[in-house]
């Protein structure tokens, strides 16, 4: 599915808005997510959306951050159920393909209401409903509650799509098949390891090696010159994505099953801490290499500096070898100064995702 588009920007031509209609060539399913209010404005973007060959709709009511809540859209929307059913029926009819709604379980603790939106949804013509077990408030803080999605999934006869702390293929399988999702949506998790689905789709975990994962990120670059240009106006537009990716890319840790299956019962792995070396592995600090201490490393600083030797390289051998270097010269520095703002940092960023 795409990124979030404003269906407002998207209807009036919004050049960085029309982007997110274009479906890559082996994507054999597409679907654009919008935001808005307004029935109209749903329709004509559903209809663009149509043209431009997706095969679904879907509507966010479910983003938390401020600049689309203060608008009345994505959570927002959540306060008021009825109203929010006749803008779902009034796109639903309008276009030519199916409406999906992505929520949150309601507006507070105090205001869970999930159930009563995803009926009015149902109600209303959605083809399908995805559901974050968080509220509005809470948007990446606490665990998700599944046992939220699994009374929607079990009330409702449209399919449901369970939402919240997937980082692997085992906890994925296993919200599908003890929560009654028909499937599973990951957001963080997709960005931490963007390996997660074919893990899924061979339901094993692809544990991709030091000099791989350069390989991948390399490859996320040269998407981006393709996309924004190789030049100095294509590098400034990239560079407001890239570093900021490592601040993902960094977290990702092997997370065998055999290991972690049952710790993921206890809490969700992907807000559990997992140091540089993992102890429940064997590894140590000295164990791994300066290229891996790097690729690990949550230093915004080492961000950066990685995000420019893969951009400024000329093959994934050269980036790997100014990775080393650079990791050779700074890694114990970045260590040292990545510490003690860990946890800061990691909510600060989730919450900036929205």
């Amino acid at each position: 599915m795409s990124e979030m588009s404003y269906a407002r920007n998207l209807v009036k031509g919004n050049v960085v808005e029309r982007t997110h209609l274009r479906q890559a060539a082996n994507e054999d399913c597409f679907g654009v997510q919008i935001a808005t209010k307004q029935i109209d404005e749903g329709i004509a973007a559903g209809l663009m959306a149509a043209d431009a060959g997706a095969t679904w709709l879907d509507l966010n009511c479910g983003c938390p951050i401020y600049e689309a809540t203060r608008r009345g859209l994505g959570a927002a929307l959540l306060r008021k159920p009825t109203k929010l059913g006749r803008l779902v029926a009034g796109i639903a009819e309008g276009i030519p393909i199916p409406l999906t709604v992505k929520i949150r379980s309601g507006e507070s603790a105090s205001r869970i209401n999930v159930m009563q939106v995803s009926e009015a949804l149902q109600n209303a013509g959605a083809a399908a409903v995805t559901i974050h077990g968080r509220t509005m408030e809470q948007r990446y803080k606490r665990a998700a509650d599944w046992g939220l999605v699994q009374q929607a999934a079990n009330h409702l006869t449209v399919p449901v799509i369970g939402n919240g702390d997937v980082l692997t293929f085992y906890e994925a399988s296993r919200r599908m098949s003890e929560h009654e999702c028909i499937a599973v949506m990951t957001g963080r998790g997709a960005l931490i390891k963007p390996w997660l689905f074919q893990e899924f789709k061979e339901q094993r975990e692809l544990n991709p090696s030091t000099l791989e994962r350069v390989g991948i990120y390399y490859q996320l670059v040269s998407y981006m010159k393709e996309h924004f240009g190789d030049d100095a106006k294509g590098r400034k537009k990239a560079f407001y994505f890239l570093p900021w990716h490592f601040n993902f890319l960094c977290r990702y840790r092997s997370l065998p099953e055999e290991v972690y299956a049952s710790k993921s019962r206890e809490h969700p792995l992907i807000a559990t801490r997992v140091e540089t070396a993992d102890a429940n592995l064997g590894e140590t600090l000295e164990s791994l290499s300066h290229l891996e201490r790097l690729l690990r490393c949550e230093s915004e600083e080492a961000h950066e500096q990685v995000a420019a030797a893969l951009w400024d390289s000329t093959s994934e051998q050269d980036a790997a070898a100014q990775l080393e270097k650079i990791a050779a010269d700074s890694i114990l520095e970045w260590e040292a100064a990545a510490a003690p703002s860990r946890d800061d940092r990691e909510g600060r960023i989730d919450e900036n995702r929205g």
